[in-house]
């Protein structure tokens, strides 16, 4: 069963940054996509960023040039690195991988 697990969200003010981490397990972590995904409330869930299994990497407009999303295959680990922090980065994150998602993990940036 596979089972992704997101952890690293806070508070933060704007500049700020944090690092989100999502756990994988249960999958050959190697060979998927992976992608970050965020909802604010009252919004649709929107694609953050996304790594492919070599490596390559796309980001949402609004977050390029801030956010970093990385991987390690030994640690079945994806990550987002979030800097230049700004209130509309507000949202709970999401880790993806194909169909699965797991819980999310709230961001909130604010003075």
């Amino acid at each position: 069963q596979v089972q992704l697990v997101e952890s690293g969200g806070g508070l933060v003010q704007p500049g700020g940054s944090l690092r989100l981490s999502c756990a994988a397990s249960g999958m050959i972590f190697s060979i998927y996509v992976m992608g970050w995904y965020r909802q604010a409330p009252g919004k649709q869930r929107e694609l953050v960023a996304v790594i492919t299994n070599d490596g390559t990497t796309q980001y949402a407009e609004p977050v390029k040039g801030r956010f970093t999303i990385s991987r390690d295959n030994a640690k079945n680990t994806v990550y987002l690195q979030m800097n230049s922090l700004k209130p509309e980065d507000t949202a709970l994150y999401y880790c993806n991988a194909y169909e699965h998602w797991g819980q999310g993990t709230q961001v909130t940036v604010s003075s």
